[in-house]
């Protein structure tokens, strides 16, 4: 499995470069990040934090681990790293490792399987260079530990999408799982002609366990029809498939793993708590920006 750390990293708090120095990052003016012993850096400055500990708590990070390990998600995996290791056209062949980030990367099930389907293809005579961040330290922690034990090597990092702690221009991929896209940031850090890839979440995603958990469901969004600036469109594609959860545990699970935690009432918690088994749709779309040439 030929993965590497991403290195391009950059201060988050004057933008200069980050170089490694023995168990810490420092830039030129003299900032230094020290490297946890379970190997991720912490670029997450404190006037940055909205709240004294960002991000998925401790249990939402277990929760969405146990889910995602189970297979559940197994073919948007697929779809991504397939995504992400297809060339675009008009890309011209790597000669350097294929960098690419995960913008909210949660425990890290995504880059783990990604250099899992690159060690399946041919290109694994190409390195991959990986960076996962989140704003939650649990996040990174468990993505950090879970990567050691995989055998994938990446830099894991406490930051924020509104202010990616790297260097412009350095990444040819940047994946957004269900998260927060900033789209000025993506532009910003990947090279011309990398490409953004996001998975959003359908209007009948997960439907079932909405229709226990609210007293009525709101009518689907319309599809955003603007593009980002300083993006194209490429073709994308929708998954859509079922999985049953039997027991109540993976229930559990996955509505920790979701915002649907917090916004339903406890009526619909106890509702969802109450269920022995259920059978869900997934419904998902698959959707890659390339970066355009130019500022």
């Amino acid at each position: 499995m030929n993965t590497t750390p991403f290195q391009a990293l950059a201060c988050p708090l004057d933008g200069d470069v980050l170089h490694r120095s023995g168990n810490s990052w420092r830039c030129g003016v003299g900032h230094s990040f020290d490297i946890a012993k379970q190997g991720y850096v912490n670029l997450l400055p404190v006037q940055n934090k909205r709240s004294q500990d960002p991000g998925d708590s401790k249990e939402m990070v277990a929760a969405r681990q146990r889910f995602l390990n189970a297979g559940h998600y197994q073919p948007i995996a697929d779809a991504v790293s397939q995504a992400a290791l297809t060339q675009v056209p008009g890309e011209a062949p790597a000669e350097s490792p294929l960098s690419v980030l995960d913008a909210g990367c949660g425990e890290g099930y995504y880059l783990r399987e990604l250099a899992r389907a690159w060690g399946e293809t041919a290109q694994e005579a190409q390195a991959l260079s990986l960076l996962g961040v989140d704003i939650s330290k649990w996040a990174v922690l468990a993505a950090a530990r879970q990567g050691k034990q995989a055998g994938v090597e990446a830099s894991w990092v406490v930051g924020s999408n509104a202010n990616l702690p790297m260097q412009p221009g350095t990444l040819d991929r940047v994946l957004c799982m269900f998260g927060f896209p900033v789209y000025p940031e993506f532009a910003r850090v990947l090279k011309p002609g990398g490409v953004l890839i996001m998975v959003e979440a359908g209007p009948d995603h997960l439907r079932e366990l909405r229709e226990v958990i609210y007293p009525s469901l709101k009518p689907p969004r319309e599809d955003e029809a603007a593009v980002p600036e300083g993006f194209t469109r490429r073709p994308g594609e929708t998954l859509r498939y079922t999985i049953a959860l039997e027991g109540a545990e993976p229930i559990a699970d996955l509505l920790a793993m979701t915002p649907h935690l917090y916004r339903a009432s406890a009526e619909g918690r106890e509702k969802a708590a109450a269920l022995a088994s259920l059978t869900m749709t997934v419904d998902v779309r698959v959707t890659r920006w390339v970066r355009e040439n130019g500022d």
